[in-house]
């Protein structure tokens, strides 16, 4: 089992990247960056500046980088092409040659959404085909590492939920900002389907594979897959607000205007390599999404 003292982390400032620096700062030095310094362990570094990003990674000297760095709201990467493929693809770049001239392994974070959703679930070994800005500025960051990174491992997420409300950008808290601010009626879709991901079980499952030396390509999500409606139903339920709260079901249409970035239709993934492998500890999305709903309940307005 490979061991490793000092990991750099890119892009740290995030829900991923605070679970990332929580867990992993616990047996290890880390020294994290990210371009907007919010907390005192950060520092600013930018992946899109290989000079800059060189420097400041080459100065810690790291046993490995991961790079979390990434624009991920869909409509925003449509708006801000430019600066998608500047970041998503780019800075995978950048950390790509910085990591093969140090000889150390580097993580990417890939996602499901790189999927064109026409089949129902996906694995390791299907073949992307990316709708969005953002999913092909990701796949190509994945389809670089992979190629020109000998020492990678490439993981890929689901619904990623984590970071509480101050952190998470995603649906989770989309719909906890809905209630708490009032809302008796929400409106969810159930034509979209996926396998949730969390956090701390991804940074966890994370660092199992790379202690492996199993270099690769890993699909890494929670076990079992919901539409949004099911996440929804089953966060209010958590919340014990079901008999004060109506879900109301919608298509995706209902939310053309506000979500007009292309999404699959599934992007359902299943975790085939690390259960061959034997290396697939990612919990059930029912069970991490009960743990994480427990950071909701005291921010919930009386």
């Amino acid at each position: 089992m490979t061991q490793f003292r000092k990991a750099y982390i890119a892009g740290c400032g995030g829900m991923l990247g605070e679970a990332a620096h929580r867990i992993l700062s616990e047996s290890m030095e880390i020294k994290a960056s990210d371009i907007n310094v919010r907390e005192p362990w950060l520092e600013f570094a930018d992946v899109r500046d290989l000079k800059q990003i060189s420097n400041n990674i080459t100065e810690f000297g790291p046993d490995i980088i991961l790079n979390l760095a990434a624009h991920t709201d869909l409509e925003y990467c449509e708006n801000n092409a430019d600066e998608a493929w500047a970041t998503n693809a780019l800075g995978a770049e950048n950390l790509g040659v910085v990591a093969n001239q140090l000889n150390v392994p580097l993580v990417y974070i890939s996602t499901a959404g790189i999927f064109d959703g026409e089949q129902d679930v996906y694995s390791d070994y299907d073949q992307p085909n990316p709708l969005s800005i953002y999913a092909k500025s990701k796949y190509y960051g994945e389809r670089f590492v992979l190629e020109r990174v000998p020492k990678c491992y490439v993981l890929r997420a689901g619904w990623m939920m984590g970071g509480g409300p101050a952190l998470d950008k995603k649906f989770v808290n989309k719909i906890f900002k809905q209630i708490n601010s009032g809302r008796k009626d929400l409106y969810v879709v159930d034509d979209k389907l996926g396998t949730p991901t969390f956090t701390d079980d991804f940074v966890r499952s994370t660092w199992n594979v790379v202690q492996t030396g199993y270099f690769g390509l890993y699909n890494q999500v929670c076990e079992g897959d919901c539409s949004r409606f099911d996440v929804a139903v089953e966060f209010v339920r958590l919340l014990g607000l079901e008999d004060e709260v109506t879900i109301n079901l919608v298509d995706s249409d209902y939310f053309d205007e506000e979500y007009f970035a292309p999404r699959p239709a599934s992007e359902k993934l299943k975790n085939t390599k690390l259960r061959a492998r034997g290396i697939n500890t990612m919990r059930n999305w029912k069970v991490c999404l009960a743990e994480y709903a427990e950071v909701f309940k005291s921010g919930l307005s009386s």
